[in-house]
C-alpha cells in the first residue's frame, strides 16, 4: 500500500495583542458643586416651607413650594449623572 502524504501545515502564529486604550476618567470639575448646590438648595427650600408655616419662599405656589423642593433635588440627581 502507497504511504499517503504529509500535508504540511503553517505554523500557528497568534493574532496581534490589542492594545489596551487607556479610559481618561478626569470628571468635570464643575459637576459636583452644582449638584451639592442642587441637593442644598431643596432642601432649604422645602425646610423654609415647613418652618414659616407656607408663607415662604413663594406664597402664591402654596404646597406647589413642596414640588419646588423635590424638582431641585430631582436636578441635582440629573446633574449627578454627569459625574465620571
Amino acid at each position: 500500500m502507497p504511504k499517503s502524504r504529509i500535508r504540511k501545515k503553517a505554523d500557528y502564529t497568534p493574532p496581534p495583542a490589542k492594545q489596551a486604550t487607556a479610559i481618561k476618567l478626569n470628571s468635570r470639575a464643575w459637576v459636583a458643586p452644582v449638584m451639592l448646590a442642587m441637593f442644598l438648595i431643596g432642601l432649604a427650600w422645602i425646610v423654609v416651607f415647613y418652618v414659616t408655616d407656607g408663607s415662604l419662599p413663594i406664597d402664591q405656589l402654596g404646597n406647589w413650594n413642596i414640588v419646588v423642593g423635590f424638582g431641585f433635588i430631582a436636578a441635582g440627581f440629573g446633574v449627578s449623572t454627569q459625574w465620571k
